[in-house]
């Protein structure tokens, strides 16, 4: 038996619970996870958030995935962004926002109660 056979029959032999009205959570300490997530469930794309927080898609783009961290940005432009997200300046720096939203399984797999989004595709 290969490798990719035992993986697939450990799949095939797993219990799938229905996740419905639990809230995913991806422990980590990055703050661009949270700004991901945040946008993703507000159903908006990387481009949409940077034109609102009134900074360049590249920028934004560093942020999101940590090549740049926004704890050390100016804080204009970390307030522009936490803002054009919806979320509190002083909740964001003071840790309260965590990522985990509601999410529900359906035959597709699991997905944000919000948007109805598989938890793994992207807003486009």
């Amino acid at each position: 038996m290969t490798a990719s056979n035992k993986s697939t029959d450990r799949l095939s032999t797993m219990d799938f619970e229905d996740l419905s009205g639990y809230q995913i959570c991806h422990v980590t300490d990055k703050k661009g996870s949270i700004l991901r997530e945040k946008r993703v469930t507000l159903g908006l794309t990387q481009a949409q958030v940077a034109e609102k927080a009134k900074v360049a898609l590249p920028q934004y783009q560093k942020f999101e995935t940590d090549t740049r961290n926004i704890m050390t940005c100016s804080f204009q432009i970390a307030c522009r962004i936490i803002e054009a997200l919806g979320m509190n300046i002083s909740d964001f720096y003071h840790g309260e926002y965590h990522i985990g939203e509601e999410v529900f399984c359906d035959s597709e797999g699991i997905k944000y109660v919000k948007t109805g989004k598989l938890i793994s595709e992207d807003v486009t």
